[in-house]
């Protein structure tokens, strides 16, 4: 795992983006996956997204689906990321992300303060005690710099509220997105804590929960996420209401599995859920 802590940058500071996601309602949930899901489904926002586009694929054809299902999630978190605004979410609104965009100064490091007051003292701890204060860009901070780290899954950054953490995930949401930077991920996956504390009394599988947040997943299979390069994003841990319990024990390695959303994202940092997948908090 890799604990990066954030500071401002010398040149101009990012406002964490603020929005009003969490006075909405859910997503509708079901876990009753398939054909009797509608071809529109409202999303998080309250933006309407067509998911029928895939529907004349034959089934035979799974790479080709699955590629034409990225080829929309593409453009679906284009569409989300390459504006910022202030109090709203409203589509086509706000100012371009590129235009504002601040290069924020990203060390490797351990804030034990700040994850204490997060409740992720449990997460893997790096044993170095002496880790250079080498900058890293925003797009690289799942690549290894040393021997060491042959492997890097799991990132938490964290740094000062205002500092723009949610500015650097829609800058790295967006240059995949826009095929500049990490071409080797299928698909990244953002949630907010704000939005799956509207869910974190229900009882969902992984897959449920992600064809609920992101509707043009919705013909996006099991087997699918399995084999797929994977980097879950959760945005905005200090807005979280969920208890993130690591001593519970129940695991969960199934995507179609019900749980909790706090079991599921335990074991999805836990590695039981998903291994393969990469996990930014």
């Amino acid at each position: 795992s890799r604990n990066l802590k954030l500071t401002e940058s010398p040149v101009s500071s990012c406002v964490s983006l603020k929005s009003d996601r969490s006075k909405e309602r859910p997503p509708e949930l079901s876990d009753e996956a398939g054909p009797s899901h509608p071809k529109s489904l409202v999303s998080p926002g309250g933006s309407t997204t067509d998911v029928s586009m895939s529907s004349s694929v034959p089934a035979t054809e799974p790479a080709l689906l699955t590629r034409l299902i990225r080829q929309r999630h593409k453009i679906s978190l284009k569409r989300r990321c390459e504006r910022v605004t202030e109090g709203t979410n409203e589509a086509g609104s706000g100012t371009l992300l590129k235009k504002i965009y601040t290069e924020l100064y990203i060390t490797e490091g351990q804030s034990e303060e700040v994850n204490t007051q997060h409740e992720v003292r449990q997460l893997e701890r790096t044993s170095k005690k002496s880790l250079q204060d080498t900058p890293i860009r925003c797009q690289d901070i799942f690549k290894a710099f040393s021997e060491q780290q042959k492997t890097i899954r799991v990132v938490l950054t964290n740094g000062v509220a205002g500092v723009g953490k949610t500015f650097s995930v829609q800058k790295f949401s967006l240059d995949w997105a826009e095929g500049l930077e990490n071409q080797d991920l299928s698909l990244v996956l953002v949630l907010s804590f704000r939005e799956l504390n509207l869910v974190r009394d229900e009882q969902l599988s992984l897959l449920t929960l992600l064809h609920g947040f992101h509707p043009t997943l919705q013909k996006i299979r099991a087997e699918d996420l399995t084999v797929c390069k994977l980097l879950l994003i959760f945005d905005g841990l200090d807005e979280s209401r969920l208890s993130l319990d690591f001593s519970n024990k129940q695991v969960i390695s199934d995507v179609t599995e019900v749980s909790s959303v706090n079991v599921l994202l335990v074991n999805l940092i836990q590695g039981n859920l998903l291994p393969s997948a990469l996990i930014w908090i």
